[in-house]
């Protein structure tokens, strides 16, 4: 009679158990999604962009589901490190600055970053020729800081937002007389539109390492190997697979993952 229990029980732990041990494993992704064309939201609520489909397809390649959070991008870290996901996957470059507080995966793109301006404005990306004058910057993000670090300290104003649209608004609407952000963001975000006509690149693109880091990688708490681990496999998978570079080309007629 004892031992009918006991196989009882074991049946019953094993009914209980079994539901929970085959649900599907999960990786929540932080994102702002108003990076176009890295994340955006689109009018029926759901979010798009290259990012997004790189997260998917990583989440596919280690069978996992993707859950997408969506944080402003100043409250990354912050929201990082108190578990409100498992991951950063937003345009979020690996800078010496940011791996003092997080870990991050291997690099998944390039993204090299621009000053725009008016057409003929004769502004270039250096401390003179911006002296006195105003840039819009993504608050928290790492043209932020080069902005302030390289520009503001010599007279330039350096503005922040909350998003991209909004600096492209204040830039178009002349309250700024340019705009530091990724090169690719800046030419499909502004320039590519009808309201970005009127702009143009200023000179040649920034690529200063010391501050804008060795490339786009996901972001992931310290002390979490494993997970940055399953993800640096994963996007060894997509990357010899081919599916990268599917996914890339709906987006860039250049190569973004680079050197």
């Amino acid at each position: 009679m004892q031992l009918l229990n006991r196989r009882y029980a074991a049946l019953l732990f094993g009914l209980i158990v079994a539901p929970l041990s085959q649900a599907q494993p999960v990786i929540k992704f932080g994102v702002d999604p108003s990076y176009p064309p890295f994340e955006t939201k689109q009018p029926d609520g759901s979010l798009s962009g290259f990012d997004i489909d790189l997260g998917n397809a990583l989440c596919a390649e280690l069978q996992v589901k993707c859950i997408w959070v969506e944080q402003s991008f100043d409250g990354m870290i912050p929201a990082l490190k108190a578990r409100k996901f498992d991951a950063i996957l937003s345009a979020f470059s690996a800078t010496e600055v940011r791996r003092q507080q997080v870990d991050f995966s291997n690099k998944i793109y390039t993204a090299p970053s621009s000053l725009v301006a008016r057409k003929n404005s004769g502004l270039l990306p250096t401390p003179q020729s911006l002296q006195g004058k105003s840039v819009g910057v993504v608050q928290g993000s790492l043209h932020e800081n080069y902005a302030k670090t390289q520009w503001g300290r010599q007279g330039a104003n350096i503005l922040s937002y909350q998003t991209q649209d909004q600096v492209f608004s204040d830039l178009i609407n002349g309250r700024l007389d340019a705009a530091f952000q990724a090169s690719v963001q800046a030419d499909i975000g502004l320039l590519q539109k009808p309201q970005g006509q009127d702009f143009s690149f200023a000179g040649d693109p920034i690529t200063d390492k010391s501050i804008i880091g060795d490339g786009v990688a996901i972001g992931v708490r310290k002390n979490q190997p494993e997970l940055r681990e399953q993800l640096n496999t994963a996007i060894a998978g997509i990357r010899q697979s081919g599916q990268y570079d599917q996914i890339a080309k709906q987006y860039f007629n250049f190569d973004i993952y680079g050197e």
